[in-house]
This record gives C-alpha cells, structure tokens and sequence, in this order.
C-alpha cells in the first residue's frame, strides 16, 4: 500500500508538473489584406497559439495541429484587428452640455462598460483612452484584461492634463463654488505637469494626454487659443519620455500646435488649424496626426438634441469644415497619419469606422485609411510587437468583412467577424 500511494503521489507531481497543451486556433479566409506590403493576398490561412499568431501563409503551405480548433471564413476578407487611437471609453455623447451632471460619478464607469464591449464587436481590439476621470480606463482595462467584461486592449491615459479654465479642466464653465472640488488634472506650471505627469503613471497611465489649446466641447474657451506654454508642453513630454511613456496633444489651434510638436509631443490630436509650418513640423519631428474629421456630422446633426452647448456648436461650424481641409493637405504633404475618432466622447460608441469613409472622401486612399488603423497606430502606440498587422508574434486580432476593403472602405462599418487573441467575439 505504500509503494502505490509513493507511486500515485509521483504521477500526480508529474502530472502537475506537465505543461497545459497550447490552445490552438487555425483561420481561413478567401483573402487578407496584407497592410505591410500593401496588397491582397488569396486563400490564406493564420495558425494562433495562445493567443499570439504562430504561422502565416497559404493554404495548403502551413503545417496545422490536428487538434486545432477552426474558425473558416468563406468569402470573406481578413485584415488585422483596427486600433483607434483616440477614444473617451466612459463617454456618452447623448448626454451633452450639463445634463451629465445630473448622473452619479460610478454611473460613467458602467457607460465605460457598454462602450468596451461596442468598440470590441466594431472590430476595434484596441484602442487608446485619452481621458477619464476617476481613473476609469485603468480600471476597464483590468476587468477586460481578468475576464470580467469585453472588451478592446486598453492604452489608458487616465486624467487629460491641461491648464486651470482650459479645456481639460474638469470645473469649466461651472460657478466659483465649484473650485472647492478637487481637479487633479490641472497645472500651471512646468514643475506642476512635472508632478501631475508622475502621478497619473504612478496610477496606471500607459500615454500622457495633454490639453495643449482650447476645445470644441468645452462652453467657454477658444477651440483655437493656445493654454499651455511651451515650456509646459516641454515639461511634460521630458517627463513622460523619462518615463517611457508618449504623449498624446489635444490641439486645435495652429500655434498650441506648432510648439506641441517643437516641444517633441508624439500625436497632435484634431490638428484643425495646422498650416504648412506645422506640416513640416510634424514630418521632421515625426510626429502624427489624429485627426477626428467624421465628428462634424454628428455634431452637426444631433449635437442640439443632445445638449451641446450653443457656444460647442458655434465653434464647430466654424472649425468643422477647415479641419478636413487641413487633413487633406496634412496627407498631400506627407505628415504621418493616424486613425483617432473621439468615439464615446463625441459620437456613439462602436460607430468608430464610419471615420473610414470620411478620410476617403477627403482623399486618403482606401489602403492609407486601413494602414492609419493598424500598422501606423501600433508604430504611434510603441506597440509593434503586439498589433497592428497579422505577422507571426503579434496577437491573434482579426477583423473580416464580407468583399473587399481596398475597394469599398464602408464595409468596415459592418464587420462579419471579429476574433482578438484567437477568440471570435462576433
């Protein structure tokens, strides 16, 4: 009896001791668009292992365990998972103006929830959070990461960092009573961004969003005025670089622009004011712009429902226009871009790709438009190695579509299957 329970005690070690077999998923596809090399290519198929792509190829060239399980997509085009790199998770557009304040603070948090999983069905497997209060895209990010909820991979930037009465302040437009409440997004200082910098990583932040001029959204500043200095900015990104950490710059206006990229900020968020200096600016810095230039037609159409301010709308119909003017220029002159919507924030969440459609229409080619949402956001997100294309080592993200993307950009908007990590989510 002895020698059987040694016995059963080693097999039950070794046993425990032996490695889980690998989780293995194999897709097929009647074409991929391939972002890298800028083409089609037919009949491939896609080996993940663990939630990492192992094998790419065509069919009948890759070695498939026999135990794989299989996601077969007949008819269908694969490209990889989109990235939008400019999105408020625990927004709601509808909800405009004022009436937000009508809500408890934890009641955002469950918007964040609703907006995660919309994003992820849209075929959105990342996105970057450039703004939340309360920490609430660090804590998104670690429910989708534990399994609690769907979602996106999450970059999150927790609080947007801007100047006292800015557009990042979260007291604008409110009486001086309101300044008894804590705002620990603001500074007005170099040393005080210094700090403000440090405490939001320290908390979670993955980039650092910054408030660079005034907003749209905000009821009382100037979307195009300039509301921190240069040696704010610069100050930040010393910071944030130190850290390991980019820097996203909420920017309008052409002058909070132009020192936003002088001073090495990494993204120039809508960008509406740029001009050719910023322009040159941008490709010798090698900074990108994200430029939101779907946002004007909501606004527009269903932002006096909402409750915008009259003010925002004001000053959307008189930036609205000239920011896609600028985008087209932007893209003539060969400035880096990236796909960046202002979803959750500005229009309703999981509509992202609508933004596709506009950026053709404004002159980007089909393909430039797909590359802005993958391979160019992984290189802006420091993220290369996870996403961003389907190569051997990057997650398992996959969007498909039914026809071809390079030819009708609007087929993003309905994808027929959405797979993240080896997963399919829809």
């Amino acid at each position: 009896m002895k020698r059987l329970s040694i016995a059963a005690a080693v097999t039950g070690l070794l046993a425990l001791a032996a490695p889980a077999a690998a989780d293995t998923v194999v897709i097929t596809a009647d074409h991929m668009v391939d972002v890298v090399a800028g083409k089609t290519v037919d009949k491939p198929v896609i080996v993940i292992t663990d939630g990492r792509i192992s094998a790419v190829g065509a069919q009948g060239t890759v070695a498939v365990p026999a135990d794989a399980r299989h996601i077969d997509l007949p008819g269908q085009t694969i490209l990889p998972g989109l990235i939008d790199m400019h999105v408020h998770l625990n927004g709601d557009p509808t909800i405009g103006g004022f009436r937000g304040l009508g809500y408890t603070d934890s009641f955002w948090q469950a918007v964040g929830v609703h907006n995660a999983r919309a994003m992820l069905e849209a075929g959105f497997t990342a996105v970057r959070n450039v703004g939340s209060p309360d920490y609430d895209d660090v804590g998104l990010k670690q429910a989708v990461e534990g399994g609690y909820i769907a979602g996106p991979r999450i970059v999150p930037a927790t609080y947007a960092l801007g100047a006292t009465g800015g557009h990042c302040d979260g007291t604008e437009g409110l009486p001086p009573s309101f300044s008894t409440v804590a705002t620990p997004s603001v500074a007005d200082s170099p040393e005080g961004y210094r700090k403000l910098v440090r405490t939001v990583h320290k908390y979670g932040a993955e980039v650092i969003k910054i408030c660079a001029t005034g907003g749209v959204l905000s009821k009382s500043d100037v979307a195009g005025a300039q509301q921190m200095s240069f040696d704010e900015i610069k100050a930040v990104t010393d910071e944030a670089h130190m850290l390991g950490l980019r820097v996203a710059a909420h920017a309008h206006g052409t002058n909070g622009i132009n020192d936003a990229i002088r001073a090495g900020v990494d993204t120039i968020e809508h960008a509406s004011l740029a001009d050719t200096e910023s322009f040159a600016l941008a490709k010798q810095k090698g900074a990108w712009f994200s430029m939101d230039i779907y946002d004007d037609d909501y606004i527009l159409s269903e932002g006096a429902k909402n409750g915008l301010f009259e003010e925002s709308l004001a000053k959307e119909r008189a930036i609205g226009r000239k920011q896609r003017e600028t985008f087209r220029d932007a893209y003539k002159a060969g400035v880096k871009m990236i796909f960046g919507t202002d979803n959750g924030g500005v229009f309703p969440a999981g509509q992202n790709a609508k933004q596709f459609a506009t950026m053709v229409q404004w002159g980007m080619t089909p393909l430039d438009a797909i590359r802005a949402a993958t391979r160019n956001a992984a290189e802006a997100l420091n993220r290369t190695r996870d996403v961003g294309t389907i190569e051997v080592g990057r997650y398992g993200d996959i969007v498909a579509v039914a026809g071809d993307p390079l030819s009708d950009v609007r087929l993003l908007e309905h994808p027929s299957a959405v797979i993240k990590g080896g997963e399919r989510v829809r």
